[in-house]
This record gives structure tokens, sequence and C-alpha cells, in this order.
């Protein structure tokens, strides 16, 4: 899941505590190139005004119009966008993408609000749940999550894994932390900062404040998910190597740390010496950090650093690229 949809569950809340019916929408598959991964989220109500992204602009016009027109009445129903010529003209897709979208009309109630809140749990916080919808009802159950596709067309049954939402700890403020955060941004990741330094009280990354601690502390209190990524950027040994001692102690699914090889090796050392981290801990942190794409400025070297972090999300390995 991504940041972006975390928006989406925050706004349906309120405009479910203003009695508003809303039209929930995930995209279950994709074909083609597409703009979002299946999972992705987007709720409108019926005057057209929206929050989430299906395509990144066309398929969500269309979808607009056709909730203008008074379309998309059942509790819940499956469209097809870029199946036909016609479509494919009309919503320009990149390279003749076709997306399949359930589109749930719900209603106010009570069941409905206690449903988003415990989908804003979720992708908050550190379990993964199964969101059974069915196609003839409209009825949405939450269930244990065992493993499997992200999302699932059975019959007049879809399942959707909902998971927390992926998250960027960036241990430690720099010039490439602040470029890591505007590349997270934009890929849609929830960006937390921590820096306890002085000189670093009130900084805004992203329109969001340091938060004004040790990231080791931070990261001690529970703030890492099986979602998370946490990179330290400082070169700042009281800051990088406390918050890598304590993050490998955590679900994090990425955790790397900047610095030449030599400089790496000479960390190795000390969090195995000072730390007490054994072997299998070590190895679980990227260091050097990043992509070798011989990146030299603060924004190469993001960039090296996100699509690394991207790559292990996806479950690429480095010879796959």
């Amino acid at each position: 899941m991504q940041h972006l949809d975390l928006q989406v569950i925050d706004q349906a809340l309120q405009w479910v505590a203003d009695e508003h019916e809303v039209w929930f929408c995930t995209v279950l598959s994709t074909y083609g190139s597409a703009p979002r991964a299946p999972g992705a989220l987007l709720v409108a109500r019926a005057d057209g005004t929206h929050v989430g992204s299906l395509s990144g602009g066309c398929v969500e016009e269309e979808f607009l119009a056709s909730l203008a027109q008074g379309e998309l009445q059942a509790p819940a129903q499956i469209v097809r966008y870029g199946e036909t010529d016609d479509d494919r003209r009309r919503l320009r897709l990149p390279c003749g993408g076709i997306l399949q979208v359930l589109v749930e009309h719900h209603r106010p109630t009570p069941t409905w609000h206690s449903h988003l809140r415990t989908l804003q749990a979720t992708l908050l916080g550190q379990q993964r749940l199964l969101r059974r919808v069915d196609l003839t009802s409209g009825a949405a159950d939450l269930l244990p999550d065992h493993g499997g596709e992200q999302t699932c067309l059975k019959g007049e049954q879809v399942d959707i894994r909902i998971g927390p939402a992926l998250r960027l700890l960036l241990a430690g403020v720099s010039p490439v932390a602040q470029a890591c955060a505007s590349f997270a941004r934009a890929l849609g990741c929830e960006v937390i900062a921590c820096d306890p330094r002085e000189e670093m009280q009130g900084t805004l990354i992203e329109g969001i404040e340091v938060q004004p601690v040790l990231p080791s502390v931070f990261i001690a209190s529970g703030a890492c998910h099986e979602a998370t990524a946490v990179v330290a950027l400082t070169h700042d040994p009281r800051i990088d190597d406390l918050a890598l001692m304590e993050a490998v102690r955590t679900p994090a699914f990425y955790i790397g740390a900047m610095g030449s090889r030599q400089t790496s090796a000479k960390r190795a050392e000390r969090l195995q010496r000072v730390g007490g981290l054994d072997e299998k801990q070590i190895e679980r942190i990227h260091m050097p950090i990043g992509l070798n794409l011989g990146s030299k400025t603060p924004a190469e070297i993001a960039l090296s650093v996100m699509a690394d972090v991207l790559r292990v999300y996806r479950g690429k390995t480095r010879e796959a690229l």
C-alpha cells in the first residue's frame, strides 16, 4: 500500500462522519503499462470531489463522468477500462494498458464507518488483513491474511490484501536525506525524519516537521513495520550506528547506511564489537547503501537509494535489473 491510500481512507472516514455517501474504488488488475498498481485506492462523493488515484488522470475522468450521469449505483461492481479500441483512443492509457476496478457504493452507516476504521488501523499498524467483498450484496469483511496475490477475483467474490503503507524512516537529516524524502513522497511513501541535533529543530522536510529525537529511540518505540525502510544518511556514527542497532531488531524490509566500502567495513566491525550484532543481523544492512550508479551529488545518491529500496520492496535481485 502507498501513503496516498492512507489519505484515501482518512478522507473516506471524514466524509462518512459528515453523512456523505461515497464510492470506494480499488484497482484489481492491470494489463500492459499502468501508473497505479493493484490495490491502489480512490474515494469519491456524488458531487465528484475525490481523493486518490486509479491511473494518474484518464480513468478518473471517465469514472467521475459516469458518476455524474447517475451510474455506478450498484453496491459493488467491477468496471473495466481500456478493453475496446474506443476506450483506448478516449482514455489514452499508456502502452495499451487495461484496468479492472472494483467500485463500491456505500452509504454512511455505522458498519461502513467501523470497516474504514479497521482499514485505517491496518495501514498504520503492523498486521496484514484480507478484505473480502461480495459483488452481489456489496458486503465487505476483514479476515486474517495468510498470503497470496494482492487482489484475487473468484466468481462473485473479490479478495484484496491490505497492509501497512510504505514508510521511509530517515535516521538523521542531510542533503541526501532531504532528496530521498522528495523522491519518496513522489513514490507515495509516508516519510518520517528523526534528528535530535539542535540545529535541526523546527526543520521541515517535504512539509513534514523533523522529530527531535534520536532515530534509535523512535525505532525502539515500535515505529517500524514490515513495509518500513530505514535509511541512515548522516555519516554521524552517534546517529547512524544506534539507528542500525535498533532497526535490525524490527521487521523493517530495508535497512541501509551511506558510506564507502571502507567506511562500511569499519561500521560492520563496530556494530559487531560495540553493538553486539551477529553476522545475520549485519547482513540485513545494505552498506554501502543504494545501487551502484556512479552517483556523486546528493540527488544522484538519493536516486540510487530509493531505487534500491524499491528494488527490495518489489522482490527484485540486483542481477535481475
